[in-house]
């Protein structure tokens, strides 16, 4: 099973320069709990922004270049990082914006924190038809331990 996870802006912004722009201790929480213990999937640039392989998990890096990641597999495209597992196996693509772009078309599952403030950055997640999916999961947060904005998690399934 594919499963996208994310945090976006109100404008669809994820990032800029190859980082997060904002810190929500509870996301980070939330993704650590969500995605312990299964496979990850992410393009070179992502893993470069975390700087190392998240622990207790399979981290599978995705890139063109001939090369090896200690403590992750190495693979060329997302059928290859995909094909590694069992169908009925939770693989979480967790960026950036050309691997989600590959992987909405395919996901069966879709992690969204909505961040409910608008950010500046350079790179933004693809276009998704919510019509296509069934919100299954939602949780509303006025503001964070440390932030001051609102943000929502939620839970889609196809």
């Amino acid at each position: 099973m594919v499963s996208v996870i994310v945090a976006v802006a109100e404008n669809g912004v994820i990032g800029d320069k190859n980082s997060l722009l904002w810190h929500i201790s509870e996301d980070l929480r939330n993704f650590k709990r969500v995605t312990s213990g299964h496979p990850v999937v992410m393009g070179r640039k992502t893993f470069e922004s975390l700087g190392r392989p998240l622990p207790n998990r399979t981290n599978v890096v995705i890139t063109r270049q001939d090369i090896d990641i200690e403590g992750c597999e190495v693979v060329h495209s997302l059928d290859e990082a995909l094909a590694m597992f069992a169908a009925d196996e939770e693989v979480f693509v967790i960026g950036g914006a050309q691997i989600y772009r590959e992987a909405m078309p395919r996901a069966d599952r879709f992690y969204l924190t909505r961040v409910h403030h608008a950010y500046e950055g350079d790179t933004s997640f693809p276009e998704w038809n919510e019509a296509e999916w069934h919100l299954t999961e939602s949780e509303h947060f006025e503001r964070g331990e440390k932030y001051e904005y609102p943000f929502t998690f939620e839970v889609y399934n196809r």
